[in-house]
């Protein structure tokens, strides 16, 4: 696995996305209001996932707090709503000393984050959130699994999925397509590099275009 997770780390976000419609069939990038929210650092790991819905009880996030310390290190730590306000902050400054203490790579939310200038003075942890908000979960969520199949951003993530984000966004892999993919997005990237020269070269995106076929 971090032999996979080294090698995607090197190839673009966008090839991924290419590579995932054609060997999966479907979309793997997430909705574009995920996006970063505390700096521009690249993500790559594998999912481990948490389930909130609303609530009105005032209840820790509990299912999300064991998994950080439970996670193996390198993971991405991905929560999901199924019901509520995405402008409640699902994470802060102290989950990310706990992730970071822990060796975890990011954070993914399908809800808000809290906390900014805190993680980006004291982290620089890489999380890439629907929303900023200051509101707390307390009384509005409340966790009810952990390592299990969740949606977010329009597409499902199982535990171990790679996760790779930049700032084009997110994009889910596969777990079980993982290695397919990545073959696919190298020669995309390859194959880009290659039009690119061809085009400065030839001062012309036209004659690029008609040899590669690729926009």
């Amino acid at each position: 696995m971090n032999e996979l997770i080294q090698a995607f780390n090197t190839v673009a976000v966008a090839s991924v996305s290419d590579a995932v419609d054609k060997v999966c069939g479907r979309r793997g990038f997430l909705d574009a209001a995920i996006k970063p929210r505390i700096n521009d650092k690249r993500l790559c790991g594998p999912a481990a996932t948490v389930l909130e819905t609303a609530t009105d009880e005032f209840v820790p996030p509990q299912h999300a707090l064991d998994l950080i310390d439970e996670a193996p290190r390198g993971s991405v730590i991905v929560i999901a709503i199924d019901a509520g306000q995405s402008d409640v902050a699902v994470w802060g400054g102290l989950m990310t000393a706990g992730a970071v203490a822990n060796g975890h790579v990011g954070a993914v939310l399908d809800g808000a984050v809290r906390d900014l200038a805190e993680i980006r003075r004291d982290y620089g942890f890489p999380i890439y959130a629907r929303d900023v908000s200051p509101a707390t979960t307390l009384g509005r969520y409340r966790t009810v699994a952990s390592q299990v199949p969740v949606k977010v951003g329009g597409v499902v993530i199982h535990p171990g999925d790679i996760l790779v984000g930049d700032v084009d966004g997110v994009v889910v892999v596969p777990r079980g397509q993982a290695e397919e993919v990545l073959r696919v997005a190298q020669e995309i990237d390859a194959r880009e590099l290659e039009q690119a020269q061809l085009i400065l070269q030839e001062k012309s995106l036209r004659k690029g275009l008609a040899k590669y076929g690729r926009i």
